[in-house]
């Protein structure tokens, strides 16, 4: 076989056989041939051993990373790929037939950017209660209709999500580096049952480093499985409390970090919450926990050199 134009990398840890499956059914059936690109699956420390039918593909293979955490495994993913564009795809990730094949073609198309990512609709297990909508783009999920790209950091970055992220190589192994000169940025994302976030997020601001840019296509679509436990109040909550703590994180990794509030914005955030129903109540103070403690712990995440 020559030289994979696409990198596809997998990372599981602990996955439901039904959704790996699934998932893995889906880049069978990509419209562009397996002789384009490599397929490499990535064991995250999954209790048992994973077993997965790769048969059907001529550059498959099966790599474990024994250290748990997505962005430990996605960079055992990445040591091992050999294209100049990487896909990045979840064991409950779903790409439509076309994804790897129009990945190719926006790559061509936008060489000024760096990481691109699409939609990402949800197929529930079982139908979520109405308030949890609100909730939704947290748990990855975005429906759009019109192509953004961005090369300006700024509120408005379209900045993909882990799930069916697209990549350069350059992209990568400048992440890679910015990892080796401080490890704990590896903790950014999920690692078991925490819900750490935004190490996607610091992977697609990487091209920006590399003065590229980052995008969302309208046509890359995949299906998220969303089991029923992502749904329950008690998972947002903290999902919540994740993201707010690693945002806060990711800002100091970026020199963005925030200042602590004043006594009186404490007040008013304070007061505001007392006219707020319970729930939202609740959330808006796991997500103030979450940015409390992180900004109390960012000391912890300085390289040794700089501690």
């Amino acid at each position: 076989m020559s030289e994979p134009e696409l990198s596809v990398i997998l990372c599981t840890h602990n996955p439901r056989a039904e959704y790996l499956a699934e998932a893995l059914a889906a880049l069978r059936s990509q419209t562009l041939a397996a002789e384009r690109w490599e397929l490499i699956v990535v064991d995250n420390a999954s209790n048992a051993p994973l077993s997965a039918d790769l048969a059907w593909h001529p550059a498959a293979r099966v790599l474990r990373e024994p250290r748990v955490g997505l962005t430990l495994a996605r960079l055992c993913g990445f040591r091992a790929a050999s294209a100049r564009i990487f896909v990045l795809v979840d064991d409950d990730n779903v790409l439509a037939p076309d994804y790897l094949a129009s990945t190719l073609e926006i790559g061509a198309a936008w060489p000024l950017l760096g990481a691109w990512g699409g939609q990402c609709m949800p197929r529930f297990e079982r139908e979520p209660a109405e308030w949890t909508r609100d909730h939704w783009p947290l748990l990855g999920i975005r429906e759009f209709q019109h192509d953004m790209w961005s090369n300006v950091l700024g509120m408005n970055q379209p900045v993909p999500i882990g799930a069916g992220m697209c990549g350069r190589r350059a992209v990568a192994e400048h992440y890679m580096e910015l990892l080796a000169k401080n490890p704990s940025r590896a903790t950014l994302d999920r690692c078991s049952d925490r819900l750490m976030s935004c190490g996607d997020t610091d992977l697609a601001l990487t091209s920006c480093d590399l003065a590229l840019g980052t995008g969302l296509f309208a046509k890359l679509r995949l299906t998220h499985l969303m089991p029923a436990r992502r749904l329950e109040e008690d998972y947002l909550r903290e999902l919540v409390r994740g993201i707010a703590y690693s945002e806060v994180i990711l800002a100091s990794f970026r020199g963005l970090a925030p200042y602590p509030r004043s006594r009186t914005q404490r007040l008013l955030k304070w007061w505001e919450s007392l006219h707020l129903p319970p729930r939202e109540r609740e959330f808006l103070a796991a997500a103030d926990r979450g940015r409390d403690e992180a900004l109390a712990d960012i000391p912890k995440y300085r390289p040794a050199d700089h501690a």
